[in-house]
């Protein structure tokens, strides 16, 4: 297992959007470990593989207070949403330091692959239906800033380039 990079906001990669996996073979399980290790080693709940610079569908989520149930998605998919909304106070691992408050559907049915290939169909509600659609949201090229006003996104990209100055 190795601790990949984390692109950071407002880096353009971020905005790539993700190809589908063709094959879940050894390549993409050392993927999800590294994925896995750099999440819990961050510390994170979720992490998307655009944010490490991969531009494939992989997913892994970990919302346990234990941190040790790891969730594998691989070409995600969104297939219903709930009908109410709530709004959580949202984070990024490629927005470090940066907390605001994001509307989402309540709760989704996800279905995608497994680390083995094997599909599965999973609803989820609260923080787990979050994430989930947090890190799809990467896999769209999308960063949860963008739901901010145009007046916090600038002052977030002022801060982030700002802070990459100081540790360059």
């Amino acid at each position: 297992m190795a601790v990949l990079d984390i692109l950071r906001y407002p880096d353009q990669r971020l905005h790539t959007v993700a190809r589908r996996v063709e094959h879940v073979d050894d390549r993409i399980r050392k993927l999800v470990s590294d994925m896995a290790q750099t999440m819990y080693d961050a510390p994170g709940v979720g992490l998307a593989a655009t944010q490490v610079n991969v531009h494939e569908r992989v997913i892994v989520i970990d919302v346990s207070e234990t941190k040790d149930r790891l969730q594998v998605f691989i070409n995600p998919e969104i297939v219903s949403y709930g009908d109410e909304r709530s709004v959580h106070e949202e984070g990024c691992l490629s927005v470090p330091g940066i907390y605001d408050e994001v509307e989402r559907p309540e709760q989704v049915t996800v279905r995608a692959l497994d680390e083995h290939g094997k599909s599965f169909t999973l609803s989820a509600d609260g923080l787990l239906a979050v994430c989930i659609q947090h890190e799809m949201d990467h896999l769209l090229g999308k960063v949860f800033v963008q739901y901010l006003s145009r007046l916090k996104q600038s002052r977030i990209r002022s801060k982030m380039l700002k802070l990459d100055r100081q540790t360059a």
